[in-house]
């Protein structure tokens, strides 16, 4: 791997001479610079180191996620609301520190320190589970390992903006969510193992996965840049920023709201958010449905993972050419279609595989491809903050539906709740519907790079 080069601050560019046009055609005919990728090339180093981190990362935490319902409802006997809490805890939670992380990330441009932290405070709660027993103090590890994940995603997700060509940023992010997602097909298996084979599985589980989990840390320590710059695409303005509005502040993150492009992404987020279920209740609905072993259990996320995972690139550079925010609502609609399916009559052996393909599915089209699209509306002094924006308004209707899922699952039934779910997310999707697409959505961030701009 390659480590790209570092930068303290960014130049304004200085006006556009014979000489200076020369040395781009220079540069352009040389290539890509070590770390970046251009809309033809190979995807950038620091996308791929980010990757294997990632990689690394998701197996030691779908090893936990891929047993935790199951832990906490039949081993630990809590109810469906209480789960339900913590699964919002567990999901949501880092809706309140992801504003902070990008915020830290983007003053000096501390991507990776900030990272670095995130990821090593969530790798240090898996052992703590080993000593918890209770809801309350379960509930508080779960809360700091997410306020891990909450500092880490942004700072990571800028990274991998800044280092990929505005016109390549859909394909690189579905280049970094198929090597997740890789994480994540592993995850679940290992845990499968290990419960089959160690007398304490539980806690072996959780043993194994923070050891899992340090590794992680290291490799991105060792082979992650701690500074990139903003690639172009061939042929492309460089952008001058804006310091008066640009210069990195909390105001300034909460002042891009006042961006439309931004402003609509999140709210289409936040409004599909409120309707997707967790991925723990699908897997118990499916369990219930079908009446999968306990000991099985553990796989169940392999077929969404070995979905997401064969899609995550295709549907990458397909919302590069058809539009990021179509792709991203159009991916929603297998969702709903997954949601059909546990709600009808089938019981035959296609229904798990059917339903996780489509769950996987949903994922592919709409986790990595919705950054690419917010990463298009910020400017690069505030991408953390604004890619942060858009995470927390989801992080935080995904927590209010995983509530009120579970409150309405304790309630009424889970098929009661399942079809309340189907109901808001066709409503949601059609309120998507109706936001108008950015004209950066296959292009160039607002301003910067207008010739990007499809």
């Amino acid at each position: 791997m390659y480590v790209s080069e570092s930068r303290g601050s960014t130049p304004a560019a200085p006006a556009p001479t014979a000489a200076s046009d020369t040395a781009t055609a220079s540069d352009t005919a040389r290539g890509p610079r070590p770390g970046r990728s251009s809309a033809a090339g190979p995807v950038a180093s620091t996308v791929l180191a980010l990757g294997a981190v990632s990689l690394i990362t998701d197996v030691s935490s779908e090893m936990v996620t891929a047993v935790l319902p199951l832990y906490l409802v039949t081993g630990l006997g809590l109810s469906p609301l209480g789960f339900g809490l913590l699964d919002g805890v567990y999901n949501g939670f880092s809706a309140l520190v992801r504003l902070v992380g990008g915020h830290l990330a983007d003053r000096g441009g501390r991507h990776k320190s900030v990272a670095a932290l995130g990821y090593g405070l969530s790798a240090l709660c898996k052992p703590l589970l080993l000593a918890v027993h209770t809801l309350p103090l379960i509930g508080a590890v779960l809360a700091v390992d997410r306020t891990g994940k909450g500092l880490r995603t942004a700072p990571r997700d800028a990274l991998i903006s800044l280092s990929s060509a505005p016109r390549a940023r859909g394909r690189a992010f579905g280049v970094h969510r198929a090597m997740d997602t890789t994480g994540a097909l592993l995850g679940p298996l290992v845990a499968f193992l290990i419960l089959r084979q160690a007398a304490e599985g539980y806690d072996a589980v959780f043993t194994v996965s923070f050891c899992v989990a340090a590794v992680g840390v290291v490799v991105l320590l060792l082979f992650v840049p701690s500074h990139v710059r903003q690639a172009s695409s061939p042929g492309a303005s460089t952008p001058v920023p804006d310091k008066a509005t640009d210069r990195p502040s909390l105001k300034a993150a909460v002042g891009l709201l006042g961006r439309r492009e931004l402003r609509g992404l999140t709210l289409c987020a936040m409004a599909l958010g409120l309707a997707t279920v967790s991925d723990s209740f699908v897997y118990l609905l499916l369990q219930r449905r079908l009446g999968v072993p306990d000991s099985w259990f553990a796989l169940l996320p392999l077929g969404t993972a070995a979905a997401f995972l064969l899609l995550a690139v295709p549907l990458g550079r397909w919302a590069d050419r058809v539009g990021r925010r179509r792709v991203f609502v159009g991916g929603h609609f297998a969702l709903l279609a997954a949601y059909a399916l546990l709600l009808g009559q089938l019981r035959t052996g296609i229904l798990p595989y059917a339903v996780l393909a489509l769950h996987g599915a949903f994922y592919a089209a709409t986790d990595g491809v919705l950054m690419a699209a917010a990463a298009g509306s910020v400017p690069e002094s505030l991408r953390s903050s604004g890619l942060a924006l858009v995470q927390t308004g989801q992080a935080a209707a995904r927590f209010v539906c995983s509530i009120g899922f579970g409150a309405a699952w304790t309630a009424f039934g889970d098929r009661s709740a399942l079809s309340g779910a189907v109901v808001a997310l066709a409503l949601s999707v059609v309120l998507s519907l109706r936001l108008r697409p950015s004209p950066t959505d296959r292009g160039a961030p607002a301003g910067t790079e207008a010739g990007e701009a499809a």
